[in-house]
């Protein structure tokens, strides 16, 4: 039923003219129903196929091998001597999808729109850098305010949009963006619904050689147990999920067609919010203790194999840091502080009662020292199986050493607006990767960045830790920079501000039936997921290519 209401969908958009173009049908994120946002600086409502796929990035690092560039709007950059100015090259010959020119002053229009308009901002790029120069139409030149070796990775990140279009835009923070113009591959928004919408080639695309792929086309996919229904119908060609039982659910239903590809990822973490709005909540989360507790209270090995059927990777170091980066575990950190990131719901209970927190009224759950009552939700985004499940074990693992928790599924955009706001008292979460562990606990825990993405949603401050990940970056030693990283472990270790579950899987899985080129295990090329925040999906779009029939 569902593949036959995808399929209904997808001949609804084709014009006539158009019935032999190519066509990839893609879910990159849940929803309920699609709502028109184009805008790549929205961080709750923007859909997930305008970055990448509407603006190219100027260079796509690939953190699957050590960062290597793939040149893209830019063709080249260097830093100077004293490592404070770094520029860009930009390749010549880039027009917009409205055929108006590309050039530097669209890269200087956008970082300083971001200047003046701070919620735009998201990576506080302002914060490390003083200017931004066009010397000629093909040059751009970022002058930084103190050392930054990681500054290339971050910059790159921000999309670039025309300035004959923005210029005129009264409020970029609230714009819809509606009919984009942009520099990717897939500009032109031939229709759009609640239910499906679909994005076609840019008539004035750099790159036209290399693309194979017409359109690409997103219907709307409430949960994980409806994505893997279209899946296994074969109504989807490229998608990102946990699947239970993927052998059975999925492969089964057409192995000679049906793939998947799960490499090692980022870190799910339980975060803590130290600005709860409940007081009494706030003060058992601002004890150490409690944290601890919560920690050793929770089998990660159950949850891996009950809610994520053995596809992660259990994540029991104190600091987080995960598998994904075992050369860089600080090993000192795990020996003094090891023992609160494993599972010992005897050492949990008994931590609580020597911290002061009892059952004070007899009702099975523990209270704060000064008797106020202690009682809250996890929130997981709706339809995000695997998170859900995992959190509902986390739950009866808390409740079973005293700790009054439940489940709430606000959907997916709520819940990024709830962890960005502060709205919240703990919620699972999941932290990004990048060529080193820096970008994961730079974006989760540098004061720089708290209230404003989901991903600092645990407003833990602290000034050594802000400090050391500065140091991070202002060096390119390899022995300064790991000394560095290892005293981030060892604060994160020592404080737990938040309570890490697992290292995630990439969640990938493709169907070869329609088109070729793929990558995975035999073609590592880069990260496979087609999620928004993963730049390499376009290198993958670009690889890929229609099965002749």
């Amino acid at each position: 039923m569902f593949r036959s209401i995808i399929a209904t969908a997808l001949v609804a958009l084709l014009p006539a003219t158009a019935v032999a173009e190519s066509n990839l049908t893609i879910v990159a994120s849940l929803s309920t129903g699609w709502v028109r946002n184009f805008n790549p600086f929205n961080e709750t409502t923007r859909l997930h196929s305008v970055r990448d796929f509407v603006y190219e990035p100027l260079i796509i690092f690939n953190s699957m091998h050590d960062g290597t560039p793939s040149y893209r709007l830019a063709t080249d950059y260097n830093y100077s001597g004293n490592l404070l100015k770094l520029s860009f090259h930009l390749r010549e010959g880039v027009e917009w999808s409205d055929g108006q020119p590309f050039s530097a002053k669209d890269v200087v229009f956008t970082f300083e729109m971001l200047k003046r308009q701070k919620a735009l901002d998201t990576q506080n790029i302002w914060d490390r850098i003083s200017a931004v120069d066009a010397p000629d139409a093909n040059t751009v030149v970022f002058t930084l305010k103190r050392v930054n070796t990681n500054i290339a990775f971050e910059i790159v990140r921000v999309p670039i949009v025309p300035e004959h279009i923005w210029s005129k835009v009264a409020d970029p923070v609230s714009f819809t963006n509606d009919t984009p113009v942009g520099s990717g591959p897939m500009t032109e928004v031939r229709r759009f619904t609640s239910q499906i919408y679909q994005q076609c080639r840019n008539p004035h695309y750099w790159d036209a050689q290399d693309l194979k792929v017409d359109c690409l086309s997103f219907p709307q996919v409430g949960t994980n147990e409806q994505l893997l229904t279209a899946a296994a119908a074969g109504a989807i060609d490229w998608f990102g999920a946990f699947l239970p039982d993927i052998e059975r659910t999925y492969i089964a239903a057409d192995p000679a067609h049906f793939r998947y590809w799960f490499p090692p990822g980022g870190t799910v973490a339980l975060n803590i919010n130290f600005d709860s709005p409940d007081p009494g909540n706030r003060a058992a989360f601002r004890n150490l203790n409690f944290r601890r507790a919560v920690s050793m209270a929770i089998d990660r090995r159950a949850i891996v194999d009950i809610a994520g059927y053995g596809y992660p990777t259990v994540n029991e170091y104190a600091s987080g840091i995960g598998r994904t980066y075992q050369n860089w575990v600080d090993q000192e950190a795990e020996k003094e502080f090891g023992q609160y990131a494993r599972f010992d719901k005897d050492a949990a209970r008994a931590l609580l009662a020597e911290s002061g927190f009892r059952d004070k009224d007899g009702r099975g759950f523990v209270s704060n020292p000064d008797g106020t009552p202690i009682s809250f939700t996890i929130l997981a985004p709706n339809g995000w199986t695997d998170w859900v499940n995992t959190t509902e074990l986390v739950a009866e693992s808390l409740n079973q050493i005293g700790i009054n928790a439940r489940v709430s599924t606000p959907e997916p955009a709520a819940w990024a607006q709830k962890l960005i706001s502060g709205s919240y008292d703990t919620a699972i979460n999941g932290y990004l990767t990048g060529e080193t562990p820096y970008r994961s606990f730079d974006m989760g825990f540098h004061s720089r960045f708290s209230g404003k993405t989901r991903f600092a949603a645990t407003r833990f401050v602290d000034p050594e830790l802000d400090q050391a990940l500065d140091a991070f970056i202002s060096t390119i030693d390899p022995a300064a920079q790991r000394q560095a990283m290892n005293k981030v472990q060892m604060i994160l270790a020592a404080n737990m501000p938040y309570v890490p579950l697992y290292s995630n899987p990439i969640w990938y899985e493709y169907d070869t039936k329609r088109f070729k080129g793929w990558f995975n295990s035999d073609n590592p090329v880069a990260r496979p997921d087609v999620f928004d925040g993963t730049p390499e999906r376009l290198l993958h779009l670009l690889a890929l290519e229609p099965v002749k029939p």
